[in-house]
Order: C-alpha cells, then sequence, then structure tokens
C-alpha cells in the first residue's frame, strides 16, 4: 500500500502502539461486517487521501465525511459509525469538543484523534473527551488501517512519542502527589466536592453548570478554589490527588 502521510515507518518501534486492552487486533477478512469509519477534517484533499487509502481496505467501510465538528456530530448521529477518525483543531467546532457529543448521539462510535497537534494539553483534552486513541499524522497509511482495527477491537492507540509524553506527566504528578502525602488533605466544601466529582468523569464547566443548575461563573470559581486548596495546576491533577487522598473515589 502507498504512503501519503509523511514520513513513513516501518519498524515496530515507530509504530502506534496499543496503551490499553489487551489481544491481537482482527485481521482484515474475518469480519462479519467491515468496520464502518467517519472521516472528519477540514481538509478536503486529506478526507479524500484518507478515503483512497482505507478503499483498499476490504474490512474497513468509509461511510461518510465532515470538515468540522460540528458537522461530525450531525454525520454521527445519522451514520452511527464504529469509528470516527478526527483532527483535533478545525473551524467551526475542533475535533476536541466534538468529542462529548458525538459519544452523546453516537455511544457506541470510538474515536481516535488523527492530527498535527504533538501538545500535550490536546492529547489530554482528547482522553478526558472520550477520544480511544490519538494519532500523529506523520504516520503512515498502513498503521492508520492498524489503529482502526485495534480500536475497533477495543484497544486503546497512542503514537510513541504522545504515550512517552503522557506517561511522563503522569510520573511527574505521582511524584508530586508523594512529596505531599504527610501534609493533612485540605478539607473542600461539599460544593466542591459535587464539582471535583463532575470533573473526574471529563465534564466541561458548561455541562457541570448545567448538572448542578448553576452558572458557568461560579462552576470556574470552584474549580479555581479546588485547584489552590490542593496547591495543583491543572483539572487533571486535581483528580487523580482526590484519588489518591481517598478525597474522591471513582467507580
Amino acid at each position: 500500500m502507498a504512503d501519503s502521510f509523511g514520513p513513513v515507518h516501518h519498524h515496530t518501534a515507530d509504530a502506534a502502539h496499543p496503551v490499553a486492552g489487551a489481544g491481537t487486533a482482527t485481521t482484515g477478512g474475518s469480519r462479519a461486517e467491515p468496520i464502518r469509519v467517519l472521516v472528519v477534517d477540514d481538509h478536503a484533499l486529506f478526507r479524500r487521501g484518507l478515503e483512497i487509502v482505507l478503499a483498499q481496505e476490504e474490512d474497513i467501510q468509509v461511510v461518510g465525511e465532515a470538515g468540522d465538528g460540528a458537522e461530525a456530530v450531525d454525520k454521527a448521529a445519522d451514520l452511527l459509525p464504529d469509528i470516527v477518525l478526527m483532527d483535533v483543531r478545525m473551524p467551526r467546532r475542533g475535533g476536541i469538543e466534538a468529542c462529548t457529543s458525538i459519544k452523546e448521539v453516537a455511544p457506541s462510535a470510538k474515536i481516535i484523534m488523527l492530527t498535527i497537534s504533538d501538545e500535550e494539553a490536546d492529547l489530554y483534552d482528547a482522553i478526558k473527551a472520550g477520544a480511544t486513541g490519538y494519532l500523529l499524522k506523520e504516520i503512515s497509511t498502513d498503521e492508520v488501517a492498524t489503529a482502526i482495527r485495534a480500536v475497533a477491537d477495543g484497544q486503546s492507540q497512542i503514537s510513541p512519542s504522545m504515550a512517552s509524553k503522557l506517561l511522563t506527566e503522569f510520573k511527574s504528578m505521582i511524584q508530586r502527589t508523594d512529596e505531599r502525602r504527610l501534609v493533612p488533605a485540605p478539607r473542600l466544601t461539599d460544593r466542591e466536592l459535587e464539582v471535583l466529582k463532575l470533573v473526574a468523569t471529563g465534564m466541561n464547566n458548561r455541562d457541570i453548570a448545567k448538572e448542578l443548575f448553576i452558572s458557568e461563573n461560579t462552576v470556574k470559581n470552584h474549580v479555581r478554589n479546588i485547584l489552590e486548596k490542593l496547591q495543583l495546576h491543572s483539572r487533571m491533577e486535581a483528580v487523580v490527588y482526590a484519588m489518591r487522598e481517598k478525597i474522591l473515589e471513582i467507580r
């Protein structure tokens, strides 16, 4: 198969690898039905290239395409794809913001972010929003098909360089938490605990405000107070800290 996404990585060390789940991805031809894929990218030429490449895979079928996150949500609701292959940064509505809505209208769909963004913040936000994979566009076309099969089979796929950043960040968070373990956990108010629980589920401030019947600005204030009390810098750190200190148990 021809490669069309920049640098070609054929050896194992550079291939996107699973970070969750187990087992081997089902090979083409052994599925009862092809994997139905929705391609979302604001560049029509890139969408077309993906369609051409994936058309060569007997067990993968591109059922639709969208040019931004807003259109992606509508298409996902209508087509109910197995996999949504989506860019992170697009006009009107970005891919990360669209993730949560897609999971609402098509709960069975699994989302793979395929992007040029190697920003850690985009990776963390995508995972919190429900993405199952995060791949950089530098990967080869063969690896795109392989990742689609792996995610369809229940695995999570993250490009090696991004997986390394994720592990480094978690190690740093754990180290910072360990340094504070001898300090009594700050007391959060009942409302702050409610907000923290909803943050832990990946909800954004707007959704939390609706859930608790308070203003979005009030939610922002609660989140800021939580971070200040815990002496942390991000929502993700707050959740990890709360779990480690038994302030909050997420099941």
